[in-house]
């Protein structure tokens, strides 16, 4: 299921609950530079409708992503990314993308990859992001 020019999408049979697919996807949104700050997401109830999931669940996803502090409820107009200041010490966040790195090493792992070809696609997503 895919929703507008954000191209959320959902994935209902994935194991990921529904409400994290969608706040993984809002951060990746603006990690790639898609989403910008002070850019408006869709509407809860808009969201809900195009993905064909509870509007509940949505709005699960952005208190969540609120509280994280990744986005800000604008009153009378939704909920738009918030202006993104890095406070954490650099141990701190390195801690946090290993978790993140740890799946995917050990997914490359079990598809046969190398070290190599591992770092490769690493290497090349870093660099599709930075142009």
């Amino acid at each position: 299921m895919t929703s507008g020019p954000l191209s959320f999408q959902i994935h209902p049979s994935s194991g990921v609950p529904i409400y994290r697919q969608i706040m993984d996807q809002a951060q990746a949104l603006i990690a790639s530079g898609r989403l910008k700050p002070g850019d408006l997401l869709p509407s809860v109830r808009q969201l809900a409708v195009e993905l064909e999931v509870n509007m509940m669940t949505v709005s699960k996803a952005y208190a969540r992503l609120e509280a994280d502090g990744v986005l800000e409820r604008d009153r009378g107009t939704g909920m738009r990314v918030r202006e993104q200041t890095i406070t954490a010490r650099v141990a701190d966040r390195q801690r946090e993308l290993r978790e993140l790195a740890e799946h995917v090493v050990t997914r490359g792992l079990q598809l046969g990859l190398t070290d190599e070809q591992i770092l490769a696609v690493v290497k090349t997503l870093l660099k599709d992001r930075r142009a």
